[in-house]
């Protein structure tokens, strides 16, 4: 007996493949910008190429939102609650990009990869969420895949890795953050406002760091950081926004794939065998809290009254 799939099958499907790509392109579109600021990193100041490539992502964004008609809604970027996320995502931006100079791409991408793991952890201290036994034990198998991946000693190299952790963790109070402001306000603005606020921070910034003589090459690779950087935002709001979550959200993990191909192409970078270990661990705990929710969403639905 032949079955055939319902329309409303086929639509699904359809929009979890292009969640599915959205999501791997935008997480691909990331580690570009992280690369190629990485790579610029070796000839500019850190502030410096921060806050050139700030300006270069701030007009773009701004083309954007003036193309959306969201300029008109301007004062928005003034709400208490917008100005405080920009300024702690400009902090994240900073402290994670200046540990990202420092250390392989494919480590720092791992240890930004715990961001969901610290985003529950924060949901249940601030917001009272409830989590059951099997989250904390993902939660707490994930803090392990960190802290192998971090190893945390006294050499400069592991300075920077816990660096990179304290962005990681204000990357996930940047996303609490975000369920406090009013729907209302364009999505599109609370990312110029990020680009603001990084370009602000880092101009004052570099006001106490020497500037480096520039290179045409320079700007033009900063101005494409900031094109892969504007795209990977765009494509993550297209994934967010397509098919099923529990389907999609587990394609972020390319983005660590992607990240360790070019360290060890580029670079030449190999995470050593604890690494890869707390790389391991870290996917695997985000893989578990990604189950657990598809399978409590789907007990939900099949308790729900017809």
């Amino acid at each position: 007996m032949t079955t055939t799939a319902s329309p409303a099958s086929i639509a699904s499907r359809a929009s979890n493949r292009r969640g599915i790509a959205a999501m791997s392109l935008g997480m691909a579109s990331f580690v570009s910008n992280d690369a190629i600021v990485k790579f610029v990193s070796d000839s500019l100041a850190p502030s410096q190429l921060i806050f050139l490539r700030g300006l270069f992502a701030t007009g773009l964004l701004l083309g954007v939102a003036h193309a959306m008609g969201a300029t008109r809604r301007a004062g928005d970027l003034l709400q208490p609650r917008v100005m405080l996320r920009a300024l702690i995502d400009a902090l994240a931006t900073v402290t994670y990009l200046t540990s990202l100079f420092h250390l392989p791409i494919g480590n720092a991408t791992a240890i930004n990869m715990a961001t969901p793991l610290f985003i529950t952890l924060f949901a249940v201290l601030a917001l009272g969420e409830k989590v059951g036994p099997g989250r904390w034990l993902a939660i707490a198998t994930g803090f392990t895949g960190v802290l192998l991946v971090v190893q945390p000693t006294t050499s400069a190299f592991n300075a920077y890795a816990l660096l990179c952790l304290a962005g990681t963790m204000l990357h996930a109070t940047r996303d609490l953050m975000t369920r406090f402001i009013d729907r209302g306000v364009p999505s599109i603005l609370i990312t110029v406002s990020t680009a603001l606020s990084v370009t602000l921070l880092a101009g004052g910034w570099s006001l106490f760091q020497a500037w480096k003589p520039m290179a045409w090459q320079h700007l033009a690779l900063l101005a494409a950081a900031s094109v892969f950087l504007g795209a990977g935002y765009f494509l993550l709001t297209v994934a967010m926004r397509a098919g099923e979550m529990s389907v999609i959200a587990p394609f972020r993990y390319a983005g660590l794939l992607f990240a360790l191909l070019l360290g060890r192409v580029v670079w030449g970078d190999v995470p050593n065998a604890l690494a890869w270990v707390g790389i391991t661990l870290l996917i695997g705990a985000g893989l578990s809290m990604l189950h657990g929710e598809r399978t409590r969403s789907r007990r939900a639905l099949e308790a729900a009254p017809d």
